[in-house]
């Protein structure tokens, strides 16, 4: 492979990237750089589905990065991943090791497949207070002027998700500089597989990861001090989780709303990689239900 070059391994929740990702470095002396908005903080392992234990394969621990980075409670966005990306692949390829990004994080990957730096949006200013002296019509007709071809409705939803596209619309119009990214080229699998076979694997992952202590460790992060607040920003999991455990639903309830959402999260994940192909990224899909074997040969062959 040449270098600077990246693998990257996409797919929805519960469809097996990490367990792909880990098989092909292995075959082919590589590291795993993660692609997860969560997979980032400490101890929130089984509800981000780390599943480290599978970066060991035949007594050989696979090297990964991007995880466990930073405290639950912490901050952390797509600007600073993209930073932290770069200073990875760069650490990869400097010991001529080659970089596989995985995950399910849309916005992540994108932001790694970027050619350009992102640069982060203040979220004060005093052209903002101006965004905020409007009423929503308003707003919405100046972020149609912006971005005359509106594909993306939810940014017209309310009116911080408008203000905030017409900062970042405004900022793509207004920027000059133009930061290159490492990355020189890159090629994208992603796994399918059957929409109802899908669901079926995200209703044993929830129950797998209910009975493996889910529920003790969104226990433990709400004890250390961890804000309910947080806990929602942090997704699904923790926000149903933490709802039950303070009494506002019941266990059923919990299980059937977190189930459902997982499921309509998964349907967006796929609705996101379809955007990224509509806007030019080539993604080699991948029949979920090959083995692994079959898997990393394909790969390899593609490459």
């Amino acid at each position: 492979m040449p270098s600077q070059k990246l693998i990257t391994i996409i797919g929805p929740t519960a469809i097996g990237k990490t367990n792909l990702a880990v098989n092909l470095a292995l075959s082919i002396d590589a590291e795993i750089i993660s692609a997860d908005s969560r997979q980032v903080y400490r101890r929130m392992d089984i509800g981000t589905g780390k599943d480290l234990s599978e970066y060991k394969v035949d007594n050989c621990r696979i090297p990964y990065h991007l995880i466990d980075i930073k405290n639950a409670g912490e901050e952390y966005d797509v600007f600073q991943f993209q930073n932290d990306f770069y200073k990875a692949f760069q650490d990869i390829n400097s010991r001529n090791k080659i970089p596989i990004l995985c995950g399910g994080s849309g916005m992540y990957i994108e932001a790694a497949l970027n050619p350009y730096k992102m640069i982060p949006l203040p979220d004060h200013s005093e052209w903002r207070d101006e965004l905020l002296k409007m009423d929503h019509e308003e707003l919405i007709e100046r972020l149609n002027k912006l971005r005359p071809t509106q594909h993306n409705t939810t940014d017209l939803t309310d009116m911080e998700r408008t203000i905030r596209a017409i900062e970042i619309e405004s900022l793509k119009q207004n920027q000059r500089e133009s930061i290159i990214s490492p990355l020189q080229e890159y090629v994208v699998f992603g796994l399918n597989i059957d929409r109802d076979k899908l669901r079926e694997r995200i209703k044993l992952r929830l129950d797998s990861r209910l009975e493996g202590g889910m529920i003790e460790e969104v226990k433990n992060l709400i004890a250390d001090g961890v804000s309910k607040q947080s806990l929602f920003y942090y997704g699904l999991e923790y926000r149903f989780i933490s709802s039950f455990l303070t009494g506002e639903i019941t266990y059923e309830q919990m299980y059937v709303k977190l189930l459902q959402a997982i499921r309509r999260f998964a349907k967006k994940q796929m609705t996101w990689f379809r955007r990224m192909e509509r806007n030019g990224i080539k993604i080699n899909w991948i029949d979920a239900e090959l083995n692994t074997e079959q898997k990393v040969e394909y790969i390899k062959a593609s490459l």
